[in-house]
């Protein structure tokens, strides 16, 4: 007996060889556990049903992953208390269960091994039966996620306060709710070598050019990683000008801004694990743009917007001006003025260039330090950071109070806009070592070759600079003003030549109700 059961396992073990699953429900069982060998979190539940002990059957999943609830409740339960020998083909007993017997929205028969592997390993659960090879695989995706909140990178005061989270399927929930239209299209794909990272193209049909996605499609199929953890990974991988300061992919924790680029003809790439969705193309100009500007008033809004423009241009431009103006050209500045710079630099050991350096980085230091502290010990650090060392430096003589001066506002008015703040940097940075040699036509010279590299960044196909310098027509309505909305009849060229026609004309100023 003994020898004749080491045969019989021996033809199943050659079976399983062969094929994912063979009609014992302990060699399938032994399998899967030898799959997932030293991973304790695989839960392995055996029963049976109470009318029919032939019907074994077995539930695969993974501990965390899954609503047990609803895994006891549509799945076990129904098997264990239906009476089997009623009504029911024993011969297509697991037809039967798919079927008749349980409750869930979403099952499928399946032998497919990998299929098996990518939907456990997703959060459905696995369900096994004595005298088949094939499986049934259940949708029980459950387990905790972060609740939808207000995204801390892009707070409002009038508008949406909801944001993405890391769920996949609630993101793509939240875009749907949005734009409520059967153009709306979903595209799933995975990426990563291990990861298996499941993503989704997102796009309005009719709006979204079909050579952007083309390329937006090329680009993805290039991809070859072991691993994609976040968003920020394909990012990089897809984007143009790779070695640019400035960014050529959007990305956004708001479903509002995204639907209102889906709607412009922008494609949007949700990524599981990620709340931070991308879109493409991506234009300069959007980085002066707010939520919040298309819910006030367009004179209020158009005023912050025109802040945020200038803020950039002072944030890059303000210390390699100062530098190029006291070094190089002070008969530019007021007598009195000269002399109140002059005096508060009297002991000061280092130059102008070296302590605006010093000072640029401390801040920076400072900055990044609060944000990765806990918000209460970030807080502390901002205020012993900007004020307690910044008067130390000032009363020790290392620095002159002007640049602390110019530090500190130049480091404001990057912080209008968080989206630039690498760009900021970079470009600061650049202008400060052309000022430092050259003086104000360093900086001159500096700000034509960044024109320059502007002008030649494209964006999957579209002109970095797009919108910028143009005035007519619905061209400059949303760049660096907000025009009213019964103005903007028309989306942005190139971006959505397909439809430009955003609103009826009829609706303008002054239209009455009958």
């Amino acid at each position: 007996m003994i020898r004749k059961k080491n045969l019989l396992d021996h033809d199943q073990s050659l079976e399983q060889e062969n094929s994912s699953l063979v009609k014992s429900l302990e060699a399938n069982i032994e399998f899967f556990q030898k799959i997932f060998h030293d991973n304790e979190t695989l839960i392995a539940r055996k029963f049976q049903n109470k009318y029919l002990p032939e019907a074994k059957c077995c539930v695969l999943y993974f501990d965390g992953m899954v609503d047990t609830q609803k895994l006891n409740e549509k799945v076990i339960q129904p098997i264990l208390n239906t009476n089997l020998n009623e009504g029911l083909s024993i011969q297509h007993l697991l037809e039967e269960l798919e079927f008749k017997v349980i409750v869930s929205d979403k099952i499928k028969a399946s032998n497919d091994l990998n299929e098996m592997m990518s939907s456990i390993m997703t959060g459905d659960t696995i369900l096994l039966l004595q005298g088949f090879d094939k499986c049934l695989l259940i949708s029980s995706k459950g387990g905790p996620t972060r609740a939808i909140v207000e995204p801390d990178s892009a707070r409002v005061i009038r508008g949406p306060k909801e944001g993405f989270t890391e769920s996949i399927i609630t993101n793509l929930t939240l875009i749907r709710r949005k734009i409520n239209n059967q153009n709306l299209k979903f595209k799933f794909r995975e990426l990563g070598e291990i990861t298996h990272t499941k993503i989704c193209i997102c796009y309005i049909e009719g709006l979204a050019l079909e050579e952007i996605m083309a390329e937006l499609e090329k680009r993805l199929d290039a991809i070859k990683i072991d691993a994609i953890l976040d968003s920020g990974y394909i990012q990089e991988l897809i984007r143009d000008a790779p070695f640019s300061p400035y960014e050529t992919v959007g990305y956004s924790e708001r479903p509002d801004a995204i639907a209102a680029k889906l709607l412009e003809g922008r494609i949007a790439i949700v990524v599981d694990g990620s709340p931070f969705v991308l879109t493409v193309p991506y234009v300069l100009a959007e980085a002066f743009q707010a939520s919040e500007d298309y819910y006030n008033n367009f004179i209020f809004a158009s005023f912050n917007r025109l802040l945020r423009s200038v803020g950039i241009f002072i944030a890059t431009g303000l210390p390699a001006i100062y530098l190029a103006i006291v070094t190089y050209h002070q008969e530019m500045l007021p007598t009195p003025l000269l002399l109140s710079i002059t005096s508060s630099r009297q002991g000061v050991p280092f130059p102008t260039a070296l302590s605006l350096f010093l000072m640029l980085l401390v801040f920076d230091v400072i900055r990044e330090a609060a944000t990765r502290m806990p918000t209460p010990i970030g807080q502390a650090v901002n205020i012993v950071g900007t004020l307690v060392l910044g008067q130390a430096i000032v009363e020790a003589k290392i620095v002159s109070a002007p640049v602390i001066i110019i530090t500190a506002f130049s480091g404001i008015m990057k912080l209008l806009s968080p989206t630039t703040l690498g760009s900021v940097i970079v470009l600061r940075l650049f202008f400060l070592i052309m000022a430092s040699l050259m003086g104000i036509y360093g900086y001159i010279f500096g700000m034509i070759m960044a024109t320059i590299h502007l002008m030649n960044v494209r964006s999957f196909g579209v002109p970095y600079m797009l919108g910028l310098t143009s005035f007519k027509n619905h061209n400059g309505q949303d760049i660096w003003i907000r025009a009213p909305w019964w103005s903007m009849t028309l989306r942005p060229k190139i971006i959505g030549v397909r439809n430009l026609v955003r609103q009826s004309t009829k609706i303008g100023k002054g239209s009455k109700m009958g």
